[in-house]
Protein backbone atom coordinates (compact mmCIF):
# COMPACT_ATOMS: atom_id res chain seq x y z
CA UNK A 1 0.00 0.00 0.00
CA UNK A 2 1.40 3.32 -0.61
CA UNK A 3 -0.37 7.09 -0.83
CA UNK A 4 0.01 9.27 -3.58
CA UNK A 5 0.70 12.30 -0.79
CA UNK A 6 2.68 12.17 2.20
CA UNK A 7 3.08 9.71 4.43
CA UNK A 8 5.96 10.30 7.68
CA UNK A 9 7.24 7.56 9.52
CA UNK A 10 5.53 5.57 11.35
CA UNK A 11 4.49 7.96 14.73
CA UNK A 12 3.22 5.80 17.77
CA UNK A 13 1.30 2.81 18.27
CA UNK A 14 -0.19 4.03 20.75
CA UNK A 15 -2.97 5.30 18.99
CA UNK A 16 -4.16 2.27 17.80
CA UNK A 17 -5.90 1.33 20.74
CA UNK A 18 -8.43 4.24 20.68
CA UNK A 19 -11.20 4.65 18.27
CA UNK A 20 -10.05 8.66 17.73
CA UNK A 21 -7.87 11.04 19.52
CA UNK A 22 -11.43 13.38 20.48
CA UNK A 23 -13.71 10.64 21.78
CA UNK A 24 -17.44 11.86 22.29
CA UNK A 25 -18.70 11.39 25.61
CA UNK A 26 -21.81 9.61 25.03
CA UNK A 27 -24.07 7.25 27.77
CA UNK A 28 -27.05 6.37 25.51
CA UNK A 29 -27.07 2.92 23.49
CA UNK A 30 -27.87 3.14 19.81
CA UNK A 31 -31.07 1.73 20.07
CA UNK A 32 -32.46 4.75 22.16
CA UNK A 33 -30.91 7.08 20.00
CA UNK A 34 -33.84 9.38 19.48
CA UNK A 35 -34.70 10.88 15.87
CA UNK A 36 -34.83 14.85 15.81
CA UNK A 37 -36.49 16.90 13.16
CA UNK A 38 -35.89 20.79 13.14
CA UNK A 39 -38.93 23.02 10.49
CA UNK A 40 -37.26 26.27 10.41
CA UNK A 41 -39.10 29.18 9.84
CA UNK A 42 -36.87 32.29 8.40
CA UNK A 43 -37.69 36.24 9.53
CA UNK A 44 -40.41 35.71 12.14
CA UNK A 45 -41.58 36.96 15.16
CA UNK A 46 -44.24 34.91 17.82
CA UNK A 47 -46.89 37.70 17.63
CA UNK A 48 -48.75 36.56 14.47
CA UNK A 49 -48.77 32.78 15.76
CA UNK A 50 -52.40 31.61 17.02
CA UNK A 51 -50.00 29.42 19.73
CA UNK A 52 -49.00 32.84 21.16
CA UNK A 53 -52.71 34.57 21.20
CA UNK A 54 -52.99 35.62 17.40
CA UNK A 55 -56.08 34.88 16.01
CA UNK A 56 -55.94 36.19 12.51
CA UNK A 57 -55.33 33.37 11.03
CA UNK A 58 -55.42 29.65 11.53
CA UNK A 59 -52.11 27.87 10.83
CA UNK A 60 -53.78 23.91 11.59
CA UNK A 61 -50.46 21.92 11.10
CA UNK A 62 -48.31 24.70 13.75
CA UNK A 63 -51.32 24.64 16.11
CA UNK A 64 -50.99 20.56 15.86
CA UNK A 65 -47.55 20.43 16.82
CA UNK A 66 -47.78 23.03 19.38
CA UNK A 67 -50.81 21.25 20.91
CA UNK A 68 -48.67 17.96 21.31
CA UNK A 69 -45.50 19.99 22.48
CA UNK A 70 -44.56 22.44 24.52
CA UNK A 71 -44.47 26.48 23.34
CA UNK A 72 -41.71 28.37 24.84
CA UNK A 73 -42.15 32.26 25.25
CA UNK A 74 -38.66 33.84 26.33
CA UNK A 75 -37.18 32.12 23.08
CA UNK A 76 -34.23 34.52 21.58
CA UNK A 77 -31.72 34.83 18.57
CA UNK A 78 -28.38 36.48 20.10
CA UNK A 79 -28.26 38.54 16.33
CA UNK A 80 -31.47 39.61 15.14
CA UNK A 81 -30.50 38.57 11.23
CA UNK A 82 -29.96 34.93 9.52
CA UNK A 83 -26.28 34.07 8.95
CA UNK A 84 -24.77 35.48 12.28
CA UNK A 85 -28.12 34.16 14.18
CA UNK A 86 -27.40 30.67 12.33
CA UNK A 87 -23.22 30.71 12.99
CA UNK A 88 -24.71 30.67 17.15
CA UNK A 89 -26.97 27.93 16.63
CA UNK A 90 -24.61 25.12 14.36
CA UNK A 91 -22.14 25.86 17.25
CA UNK A 92 -23.27 27.02 20.50
CA UNK A 93 -21.35 30.21 20.20
CA UNK A 94 -21.82 33.76 20.41
CA UNK A 95 -20.96 35.22 16.61
CA UNK A 96 -19.20 38.08 18.65
CA UNK A 97 -17.10 35.33 20.14
CA UNK A 98 -16.82 33.47 16.70
CA UNK A 99 -16.24 36.67 14.71
CA UNK A 100 -18.97 35.48 12.99
CA UNK A 101 -21.25 38.97 14.08
CA UNK A 102 -21.10 40.54 11.19
CA UNK A 103 -23.32 39.99 8.33
CA UNK A 104 -22.25 38.86 6.50
CA UNK A 105 -18.74 37.48 6.36
CA UNK A 106 -18.88 34.33 3.98
CA UNK A 107 -21.13 34.58 0.69
CA UNK A 108 -22.01 30.91 -0.15
CA UNK A 109 -22.43 32.68 -3.73
CA UNK A 110 -18.34 33.41 -3.84
CA UNK A 111 -15.21 31.79 -3.92
CA UNK A 112 -13.52 32.03 -0.39
CA UNK A 113 -11.07 34.34 -0.18
CA UNK A 114 -11.82 35.97 -4.02
CA UNK A 115 -12.12 39.95 -3.26
CA UNK A 116 -15.45 41.32 -4.55
CA UNK A 117 -15.91 44.43 -6.36
CA UNK A 118 -15.80 47.53 -4.21
CA UNK A 119 -16.52 45.25 -0.81
CA UNK A 120 -14.89 43.09 1.38
CA UNK A 121 -13.84 39.53 0.52
CA UNK A 122 -15.82 36.65 1.10
CA UNK A 123 -13.91 34.80 4.11
CA UNK A 124 -14.57 32.17 7.10
CA UNK A 125 -13.52 33.44 10.09
CA UNK A 126 -10.78 31.78 12.56
CA UNK A 127 -12.70 30.61 15.25
CA UNK A 128 -11.70 29.73 18.57
CA UNK A 129 -9.93 26.53 19.81
CA UNK A 130 -12.52 23.27 19.33
CA UNK A 131 -15.44 24.96 18.01
CA UNK A 132 -16.89 22.43 15.14
CA UNK A 133 -20.69 22.35 13.66
CA UNK A 134 -22.73 19.93 16.22
CA UNK A 135 -24.31 17.41 13.98
CA UNK A 136 -20.30 16.30 13.67
CA UNK A 137 -20.88 15.13 16.91
CA UNK A 138 -24.22 12.74 16.05
CA UNK A 139 -22.35 11.62 12.83
CA UNK A 140 -20.00 10.40 14.90
CA UNK A 141 -22.20 8.31 17.29
CA UNK A 142 -24.02 6.92 13.57
CA UNK A 143 -26.71 9.61 12.91
CA UNK A 144 -27.80 10.52 9.70
CA UNK A 145 -27.68 14.02 9.33
CA UNK A 146 -29.11 16.19 6.37
CA UNK A 147 -29.70 19.78 6.06
CA UNK A 148 -31.39 21.70 3.43
CA UNK A 149 -31.93 23.97 1.42
CA UNK A 150 -29.94 26.87 3.58
CA UNK A 151 -27.01 27.02 4.64
CA UNK A 152 -25.45 30.65 5.28
CA UNK A 153 -23.20 29.67 8.33
CA UNK A 154 -21.23 33.24 8.22
CA UNK A 155 -18.38 30.87 7.55
CA UNK A 156 -17.51 27.91 5.03
CA UNK A 157 -19.23 24.54 5.79
CA UNK A 158 -17.31 21.55 7.26
CA UNK A 159 -17.77 18.31 5.24
CA UNK A 160 -18.48 16.69 8.64
CA UNK A 161 -21.58 18.41 9.58
CA UNK A 162 -23.84 16.74 7.04
CA UNK A 163 -24.78 13.31 5.19
CA UNK A 164 -26.42 15.79 3.30
CA UNK A 165 -27.08 19.58 2.25
CA UNK A 166 -29.58 20.24 0.17
CA UNK A 167 -32.91 20.60 -1.05
CA UNK A 168 -33.74 17.24 -1.74
CA UNK A 169 -32.42 16.34 2.38
CA UNK A 170 -34.67 13.82 4.18
CA UNK A 171 -34.57 11.20 6.72
CA UNK A 172 -35.76 8.50 3.96
CA UNK A 173 -32.22 8.35 2.66
CA UNK A 174 -30.67 7.24 5.86
CA UNK A 175 -29.98 3.19 6.40
CA UNK A 176 -32.40 1.07 8.39
CA UNK A 177 -33.09 1.58 11.85
CA UNK A 178 -30.49 4.54 11.73
CA UNK A 179 -31.50 7.65 13.91
CA UNK A 180 -31.72 11.07 12.05
CA UNK A 181 -31.13 14.34 12.41
CA UNK A 182 -32.75 16.47 9.70
CA UNK A 183 -33.57 20.10 9.46
CA UNK A 184 -36.09 21.38 6.61
CA UNK A 185 -35.60 25.06 6.14
CA UNK A 186 -38.90 27.31 4.72
CA UNK A 187 -37.38 30.54 3.49
CA UNK A 188 -41.30 31.24 1.92
CA UNK A 189 -41.55 33.67 5.27
CA UNK A 190 -38.44 35.41 4.28
CA UNK A 191 -38.56 39.18 4.43
CA UNK A 192 -38.03 39.35 0.43
CA UNK A 193 -41.35 37.67 0.36
CA UNK A 194 -43.20 40.98 1.60
CA UNK A 195 -42.25 42.46 -1.91
CA UNK A 196 -41.70 39.38 -4.13
CA UNK A 197 -45.06 37.96 -3.40
CA UNK A 198 -46.96 41.52 -2.90
CA UNK A 199 -49.56 40.95 -5.69
CA UNK A 200 -49.72 37.20 -4.70
CA UNK A 201 -53.66 35.99 -3.20
CA UNK A 202 -53.90 37.06 -0.01
CA UNK A 203 -55.66 34.94 3.07
CA UNK A 204 -56.61 37.44 4.93
CA UNK A 205 -58.36 40.90 4.68
CA UNK A 206 -56.25 43.18 5.57
CA UNK A 207 -58.80 45.61 7.19
CA UNK A 208 -59.50 42.67 9.53
CA UNK A 209 -55.95 43.06 10.86
CA UNK A 210 -54.80 44.44 14.35
CA UNK A 211 -51.66 46.67 13.67
CA UNK A 212 -48.95 47.47 16.23
CA UNK A 213 -48.76 50.77 17.60
CA UNK A 214 -44.99 51.15 16.71
CA UNK A 215 -46.62 51.22 12.97
CA UNK A 216 -48.61 54.00 11.50
CA UNK A 217 -52.32 52.49 10.49
CA UNK A 218 -52.32 52.71 6.41
CA UNK A 219 -52.95 50.85 3.35
CA UNK A 220 -49.93 49.56 2.74
CA UNK A 221 -48.76 48.82 6.33
CA UNK A 222 -51.85 46.88 6.15
CA UNK A 223 -51.12 45.17 3.02
CA UNK A 224 -47.34 44.30 4.24
CA UNK A 225 -48.89 42.47 7.32
CA UNK A 226 -51.75 40.53 4.97
CA UNK A 227 -48.92 39.47 2.89
CA UNK A 228 -46.86 37.96 5.39
CA UNK A 229 -49.89 36.72 7.12
CA UNK A 230 -50.35 35.18 3.47
CA UNK A 231 -46.77 33.81 3.76
CA UNK A 232 -47.52 32.06 7.23
CA UNK A 233 -50.02 30.07 5.99
CA UNK A 234 -48.05 28.66 3.05
CA UNK A 235 -45.37 27.94 5.69
CA UNK A 236 -48.38 26.20 7.52
CA UNK A 237 -48.56 24.19 4.50
CA UNK A 238 -45.07 22.88 4.10
CA UNK A 239 -44.31 22.03 7.50
CA UNK A 240 -47.42 20.40 7.33
CA UNK A 241 -46.22 18.33 4.33
CA UNK A 242 -43.17 17.18 6.66
CA UNK A 243 -45.63 16.30 9.69
CA UNK A 244 -47.49 13.94 7.78
CA UNK A 245 -44.76 12.19 6.28
CA UNK A 246 -43.42 11.45 9.82
CA UNK A 247 -46.76 10.11 10.59
CA UNK A 248 -46.69 8.15 7.76
CA UNK A 249 -43.29 6.40 8.37
CA UNK A 250 -44.57 5.57 11.97
CA UNK A 251 -41.75 8.01 13.19
CA UNK A 252 -44.02 11.13 14.69
CA UNK A 253 -44.63 10.20 18.39
CA UNK A 254 -41.43 9.29 19.41
CA UNK A 255 -39.47 12.11 17.08
CA UNK A 256 -38.43 15.00 18.45
CA UNK A 257 -39.26 17.91 16.79
CA UNK A 258 -38.19 21.60 16.76
CA UNK A 259 -40.36 24.45 15.43
CA UNK A 260 -38.45 27.72 15.47
CA UNK A 261 -37.58 30.93 13.63
CA UNK A 262 -34.42 32.13 12.61
CA UNK A 263 -34.70 35.74 14.02
CA UNK A 264 -37.37 38.48 14.85
CA UNK A 265 -39.89 38.99 11.65
CA UNK A 266 -39.26 40.67 8.59
CA UNK A 267 -40.57 44.03 8.89
CA UNK A 268 -38.63 47.06 9.79
CA UNK A 269 -38.23 47.85 13.37
CA UNK A 270 -38.02 43.71 13.29
CA UNK A 271 -35.51 42.05 11.83
CA UNK A 272 -32.06 43.93 12.93
CA UNK A 273 -33.57 44.94 15.50
CA UNK A 274 -32.66 44.22 18.62
CA UNK A 275 -36.12 45.28 20.33
CA UNK A 276 -37.94 42.01 21.19
CA UNK A 277 -39.67 42.18 17.26
CA UNK A 278 -36.25 41.07 16.01
CA UNK A 279 -34.74 38.89 18.71
CA UNK A 280 -37.68 36.82 20.41
CA UNK A 281 -38.71 34.10 18.23
CA UNK A 282 -41.58 30.83 17.99
CA UNK A 283 -40.26 28.07 19.50
CA UNK A 284 -42.24 24.81 20.07
CA UNK A 285 -40.38 21.75 21.06
CA UNK A 286 -42.36 18.18 20.57
CA UNK A 287 -40.38 15.75 22.73
CA UNK A 288 -41.00 11.66 22.83
CA UNK A 289 -44.77 10.83 23.57
CA UNK A 290 -45.90 14.08 23.74
CA UNK A 291 -44.26 14.58 26.65
CA UNK A 292 -45.59 17.71 28.43
CA UNK A 293 -48.11 18.19 25.63
CA UNK A 294 -50.23 21.49 25.67
CA UNK A 295 -47.97 23.22 27.86
CA UNK A 296 -46.19 26.86 27.91
CA UNK A 297 -42.63 27.04 29.24
CA UNK A 298 -41.49 30.68 30.23
CA UNK A 299 -37.84 29.53 30.84
CA UNK A 300 -34.87 31.92 28.87
CA UNK A 301 -33.66 29.85 26.00
CA UNK A 302 -31.04 31.44 23.34
CA UNK A 303 -30.29 30.06 19.97
CA UNK A 304 -26.92 29.68 21.61
CA UNK A 305 -28.85 26.80 23.43
CA UNK A 306 -30.20 24.70 21.00
CA UNK A 307 -26.39 22.80 20.48
CA UNK A 308 -25.34 21.27 23.53
CA UNK A 309 -29.68 20.72 24.36
CA UNK A 310 -29.58 18.32 20.98
CA UNK A 311 -26.56 17.08 21.65
CA UNK A 312 -27.64 16.21 25.48
CA UNK A 313 -31.00 14.75 24.24
CA UNK A 314 -29.44 12.51 22.21
CA UNK A 315 -27.10 11.59 25.10
CA UNK A 316 -23.99 13.21 23.86
CA UNK A 317 -22.01 15.45 26.88
CA UNK A 318 -21.69 19.03 25.13
CA UNK A 319 -18.23 20.51 24.37
CA UNK A 320 -16.69 22.75 27.24
CA UNK A 321 -16.30 25.30 24.63
CA UNK A 322 -19.82 25.72 23.94
CA UNK A 323 -21.28 28.98 25.44
CA UNK A 324 -24.96 27.53 25.42
CA UNK A 325 -26.55 24.68 27.94
CA UNK A 326 -27.80 22.02 27.60
CA UNK A 327 -32.42 22.81 28.94
CA UNK A 328 -33.15 19.24 27.93
CA UNK A 329 -31.57 15.95 28.28
CA UNK A 330 -29.23 13.90 29.79
CA UNK A 331 -26.80 17.04 30.49
CA UNK A 332 -29.41 19.44 31.21
CA UNK A 333 -27.87 21.67 33.88
CA UNK A 334 -29.46 22.40 36.73
CA UNK A 335 -29.87 25.91 36.89
CA UNK A 336 -31.03 27.77 33.79
CA UNK A 337 -30.01 30.88 32.39
CA UNK A 338 -30.97 34.44 34.02
CA UNK A 339 -29.86 36.81 31.19
CA UNK A 340 -29.30 36.75 27.42
CA UNK A 341 -27.37 38.47 25.40
CA UNK A 342 -28.00 40.33 22.07
CA UNK A 343 -25.56 41.89 19.67
CA UNK A 344 -25.68 44.09 16.31
CA UNK A 345 -23.15 44.98 13.89
CA UNK A 346 -22.59 44.95 10.15
CA UNK A 347 -25.46 44.76 8.31
CA UNK A 348 -24.71 44.26 4.29
CA UNK A 349 -23.21 48.01 3.94
CA UNK A 350 -22.89 49.83 6.84
CA UNK A 351 -21.74 49.61 10.53
CA UNK A 352 -23.29 50.23 13.33
CA UNK A 353 -22.78 48.73 17.23
CA UNK A 354 -25.12 47.63 19.86
CA UNK A 355 -25.49 45.44 22.27
CA UNK A 356 -28.01 43.98 25.24
CA UNK A 357 -29.01 41.78 27.68
CA UNK A 358 -32.46 40.53 28.67
CA UNK A 359 -34.16 39.36 31.39
CA UNK A 360 -37.66 38.21 31.58
CA UNK A 361 -38.67 41.63 33.23
CA UNK A 362 -35.87 44.16 31.84
CA UNK A 363 -33.97 45.00 28.86
CA UNK A 364 -30.64 47.31 28.72
CA UNK A 365 -29.82 48.39 24.97
CA UNK A 366 -26.18 49.98 24.71
CA UNK A 367 -25.59 52.42 21.21
CA UNK A 368 -21.74 53.05 20.49
CA UNK A 369 -22.59 55.19 17.82
CA UNK A 370 -25.62 57.41 18.25
CA UNK A 371 -24.86 59.50 15.24
CA UNK A 372 -26.40 56.76 13.22
CA UNK A 373 -30.33 56.00 13.17
CA UNK A 374 -31.97 52.40 14.51
CA UNK A 375 -33.76 52.80 10.86
CA UNK A 376 -29.92 52.06 8.72
CA UNK A 377 -30.45 52.58 4.88
CA UNK A 378 -29.76 49.40 4.40
CA UNK A 379 -30.32 49.14 0.58
CA UNK A 380 -31.90 45.19 0.60
CA UNK A 381 -34.39 46.68 3.33
CA UNK A 382 -35.66 49.72 1.23
CA UNK A 383 -37.20 47.51 -1.67
CA UNK A 384 -39.98 46.89 1.13
CA UNK A 385 -43.32 48.95 0.29
CA UNK A 386 -43.86 49.08 4.18
CA UNK A 387 -40.11 50.89 4.56
CA UNK A 388 -40.45 53.11 1.82
CA UNK A 389 -44.03 54.29 3.30
CA UNK A 390 -42.47 54.79 6.93
CA UNK A 391 -39.47 57.17 5.47
CA UNK A 392 -42.10 59.15 3.34
CA UNK A 393 -44.26 59.53 6.46
CA UNK A 394 -41.47 60.79 9.02
CA UNK A 395 -40.36 63.04 6.07
CA UNK A 396 -43.98 64.20 6.29
CA UNK A 397 -44.30 64.71 10.12
CA UNK A 398 -46.80 62.24 9.70
CA UNK A 399 -45.79 59.57 12.13
CA UNK A 400 -46.30 59.85 16.13
CA UNK A 401 -43.76 60.13 18.77
CA UNK A 402 -44.10 56.12 19.05
CA UNK A 403 -43.75 55.48 15.47
CA UNK A 404 -41.21 58.17 14.46
CA UNK A 405 -38.58 57.04 17.39
CA UNK A 406 -37.31 54.20 15.35
CA UNK A 407 -36.79 56.06 12.29
CA UNK A 408 -35.13 59.63 14.04
CA UNK A 409 -31.40 60.19 12.61
CA UNK A 410 -30.24 59.40 16.02
CA UNK A 411 -30.38 56.95 19.15
CA UNK A 412 -29.96 57.08 22.18
CA UNK A 413 -26.82 55.92 23.77
CA UNK A 414 -28.57 53.51 26.66
CA UNK A 415 -32.37 52.41 26.27
CA UNK A 416 -34.01 50.51 29.23
CA UNK A 417 -37.27 48.93 28.84
CA UNK A 418 -40.01 46.73 31.55
CA UNK A 419 -40.48 44.36 29.13
CA UNK A 420 -43.67 43.11 31.39
CA UNK A 421 -45.28 46.38 31.05
CA UNK A 422 -43.77 47.47 27.96
CA UNK A 423 -43.80 44.91 25.80
CA UNK A 424 -43.33 46.61 22.37
CA UNK A 425 -40.36 48.44 24.06
CA UNK A 426 -42.03 52.52 23.23
CA UNK A 427 -41.45 54.04 26.84
CA UNK A 428 -37.08 54.24 27.33
CA UNK A 429 -36.88 54.13 31.05
CA UNK A 430 -33.31 55.05 30.77
CA UNK A 431 -33.48 58.61 32.33
CA UNK A 432 -35.84 57.62 34.81
CA UNK A 433 -34.57 58.55 38.51
CA UNK A 434 -36.37 55.66 39.99
CA UNK A 435 -34.67 53.07 38.22
CA UNK A 436 -31.06 54.17 38.12
CA UNK A 437 -29.67 51.29 39.89
CA UNK A 438 -31.72 49.19 37.46
CA UNK A 439 -29.97 50.56 34.71
CA UNK A 440 -26.40 50.16 36.88
CA UNK A 441 -27.32 46.44 37.43
CA UNK A 442 -27.81 45.90 33.63
CA UNK A 443 -25.00 47.98 32.37
CA UNK A 444 -22.37 46.06 34.12
CA UNK A 445 -23.93 42.69 33.47
CA UNK A 446 -23.33 43.44 29.95
CA UNK A 447 -19.75 45.46 30.59
CA UNK A 448 -19.10 41.71 32.52
CA UNK A 449 -20.15 39.80 29.39
CA UNK A 450 -18.90 41.80 27.11
CA UNK A 451 -14.87 40.66 28.45
CA UNK A 452 -16.10 37.73 29.40
CA UNK A 453 -17.21 35.89 25.81
CA UNK A 454 -13.94 38.16 24.50
CA UNK A 455 -16.48 40.04 22.38
CA UNK A 456 -14.62 41.03 18.80
CA UNK A 457 -17.05 43.52 18.12
CA UNK A 458 -15.14 46.46 19.00
CA UNK A 459 -12.30 45.66 16.50
CA UNK A 460 -12.40 46.94 12.95
CA UNK A 461 -13.27 43.86 10.68
CA UNK A 462 -10.85 44.93 8.34
CA UNK A 463 -8.07 44.10 11.62
CA UNK A 464 -9.74 40.81 11.90
CA UNK A 465 -9.62 39.96 8.43
CA UNK A 466 -5.78 41.03 8.18
CA UNK A 467 -5.38 38.73 11.52
CA UNK A 468 -7.45 35.77 9.81
CA UNK A 469 -6.22 36.36 6.45
CA UNK A 470 -2.40 36.72 6.32
CA UNK A 471 -1.40 37.94 2.69
CA UNK A 472 -4.97 38.21 2.27
CA UNK A 473 -5.38 34.42 2.16
CA UNK A 474 -6.86 32.01 4.57
CA UNK A 475 -4.29 29.36 6.12
CA UNK A 476 -4.10 25.92 4.71
CA UNK A 477 -4.25 22.72 7.36
CA UNK A 478 -1.03 21.26 7.34
CA UNK A 479 -0.62 17.51 5.46
CA UNK A 480 -1.90 14.04 7.71
CA UNK A 481 0.65 12.04 9.09
CA UNK A 482 0.15 8.19 8.70
CA UNK A 483 0.67 5.03 11.59
CA UNK A 484 0.24 2.07 10.17
CA UNK A 485 1.00 -1.86 11.54
CA UNK A 486 -0.35 -5.04 9.63
CA UNK A 487 -3.61 -4.50 10.00
CA UNK A 488 -4.74 -0.65 10.04
CA UNK A 489 -3.89 3.32 9.28
CA UNK A 490 -4.00 5.71 11.61
CA UNK A 491 -4.56 9.04 10.51
CA UNK A 492 -3.35 12.43 12.85
CA UNK A 493 -3.28 16.24 11.97
CA UNK A 494 -0.95 18.51 13.17
CA UNK A 495 -3.73 20.63 13.90
CA UNK A 496 -4.91 19.40 17.48
CA UNK A 497 -8.94 20.42 16.84
CA UNK A 498 -9.09 19.70 13.25
CA UNK A 499 -11.31 17.00 12.23
CA UNK A 500 -10.16 14.33 9.74
CA UNK A 501 -13.01 13.10 7.27
CA UNK A 502 -12.96 10.47 4.73
CA UNK A 503 -14.35 8.28 1.77
CA UNK A 504 -13.91 5.85 -0.57
CA UNK A 505 -12.47 7.19 -3.97
CA UNK A 506 -16.01 6.39 -5.89
CA UNK A 507 -18.39 8.04 -2.77
CA UNK A 508 -19.07 11.70 -2.62
CA UNK A 509 -20.03 12.03 1.16
CA UNK A 510 -17.43 12.53 3.60
CA UNK A 511 -17.52 10.31 6.86
CA UNK A 512 -15.87 11.65 9.77
CA UNK A 513 -13.03 9.27 10.56
CA UNK A 514 -13.57 7.84 14.04
CA UNK A 515 -11.13 4.72 14.72
CA UNK A 516 -8.26 3.33 12.58
CA UNK A 517 -8.92 2.45 8.90
CA UNK A 518 -8.23 -1.04 7.40
CA UNK A 519 -4.79 -1.32 5.69
CA UNK A 520 -6.52 -3.11 2.80
CA UNK A 521 -8.82 0.05 2.18
CA UNK A 522 -8.26 2.48 -0.63
CA UNK A 523 -9.69 5.52 0.20
CA UNK A 524 -9.17 9.63 0.31
CA UNK A 525 -8.53 12.06 3.54
CA UNK A 526 -8.26 15.09 4.95
CA UNK A 527 -8.13 17.42 7.59
CA UNK A 528 -10.80 20.75 7.91
CA UNK A 529 -11.26 23.24 10.42
CA UNK A 530 -13.38 26.06 10.45
CA UNK A 531 -11.45 29.26 8.94
CA UNK A 532 -8.82 27.21 7.19
CA UNK A 533 -8.72 25.63 3.66
CA UNK A 534 -8.45 21.77 4.07
CA UNK A 535 -5.32 20.12 4.24
CA UNK A 536 -4.33 18.67 0.78
CA UNK A 537 -6.21 15.03 0.20
CA UNK A 538 -4.45 11.96 1.24
CA UNK A 539 -4.98 9.10 -0.99
CA UNK A 540 -3.91 5.82 -0.12
CA UNK A 541 -3.80 3.06 -2.73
Amino acid sequence: MSPKYLITPLLAFLFFGCADKENVNRTMDSHDLPNIVWLVAEDQSPEWFPMYGDSTISLPNLESLAADGVVFTNAVAPVPVCAPARSSIITGMYPTTLGTHNMRTHKPWAPINEPLLDSLPSYSPVVPEGVKMFPEYLRKIGYYTANGPKEDYNFEKTDAAWDESSGERHWRKRKEGQPFFTVFNFAVCHESQIWNRGKDSLFVDPNALNVPPYFPDTDVVRHDLAVNYSNLKRLDNQAGKILGQLKEDGLYENTIIFFYGDHGGPFPRHKRALYDTGVKVPLIIKFPKNKNAGSYDDRLISFIDYAPTLLSLAGIEPPKVMQGVAQFGMYEVGKQPKYTFHTSDRFDEIYDRLRAVRSKRYKYIKSYNTELSHALPVSYREQMPMMQALRKLYNEGALNEQQAAWLHSTKPEEELYDLQNDPYELDNLAGNPDLQDTLIFYRNILDEWIKDSKDLGGIPERELIAKWLPDGKAKRLPPLEVAMNDYVVQLISPQPDATIVWKLPQDSIWKVYVKPLSKDLNFEAKAERIGYLDSEILRME
